[in-house]
């Protein structure tokens, strides 16, 4: 008898662990049609105005004075600490010029061109962009915060560790010392690792936190705000900084408020759960 119950537990046994492996497959399969691959480009149109968004699939990363950066980089680069990002889409370029005028229905820039960008915005010019261009899109724009802003710059997880947005050569990817030119047409130089553009010169650009010193400890999803803070931080560089560090992805600056010809700005859109 006892023999008997053994031989049928044997049969028994073949059954079971094909029904456990075609009940994680079907886990599996449920999991995959639950969270679809996102697509690495989203191409959106406002106003008959067409611009992209990028994927920059999430990850962990060292943000400020990396060994790349060398002896360029400054004290509110450091220290160099460990910062953890959800997935998050961020233009191709920055906001041009014909981008902004078909949402916004002006152009404060100095200097006109459609695909040049847009400057001379201060950083609530930017939030009310963001906010009428979600309505037109019915998706959710804001300003980069300045961890996902370095995290693009550095190419993300496609990442090779250049000291500017896309090339250890500023001249391969930035516009920079070019007073007489001012700023240039995105896309004009070659791009980073992720497919944007114009990260490393051409215009600084805002992002959403306020300025403070770096924390050494580990973050995800960051966002500064601080009481103290001296100013609205900006990032990439622009045509009229007369040296190449100025254009380094790490490189961090800030503006107390003012606007300039030298200062636009580029949007994430949130992926919504």
């Amino acid at each position: 008898m006892k023999k008997l119950i053994f031989f049928f537990a044997l049969l028994a046994l073949p059954l079971a662990i094909l029904s456990c492996r075609s009940n994680n497959a079907n886990k599996a399969a449920d999991k995959a049609e639950a969270s679809p691959a996102l697509e690495q480009t989203v191409s959106l149109t406002a106003n008959g105005v067409a611009f992209n968004m990028i994927l920059v699939e999430g990850g962990t990363f060292t943000m400020g004075a990396t060994a790349e950066q060398g002896s360029d980089a400054l004290d509110n680069e450091k220290p160099a600490h460990q910062v953890t990002l959800s997935d998050y889409y961020i233009a191709e370029t920055e906001v041009t010029q014909a981008l902004y005028e078909a949402v916004m229905g002006k152009n404060p820039s100095d200097k006109v061109g459609a695909d040049l960008p847009v400057v001379n915005i201060e950083g609530g010019d930017c939030d009310l962009f963001a906010q009428k261009l979600s309505e037109l899109t019915g998706r959710k724009f804001r300003l980069p915060t300045e961890a996902e802003w370095e995290y693009a710059a550095r190419g993300g997880n496609k990442s090779k560790g250049f000291k500017y947005a896309g090339s250890d050569n500023v001249e391969d990817v930035a516009w920079c010392n070019s007073t007489e030119g001012g700023a240039h047409p995105v896309k004009g130089k070659a791009a980073n690792e992720l497919g944007i553009y114009d990260m490393s010169g051409n215009v600084d650009e805002y992002c959403a936190d306020e300025y403070a010193p770096y924390r050494e400890d580990a973050q995800t999803d960051p966002k500064v705000e601080a009481d103290d803070s001296p100013g609205q931080v900006t990032r990439g560089g622009n045509f009229c900084d007369d040296s190449a560090p100025d254009c380094r992805v790490s490189k961090r600056g800030y503006t107390p408020g003012y606007v300039f010809g030298s200062l636009g700005f580029r949007l994430v859109m949130i992926i919504e759960k």
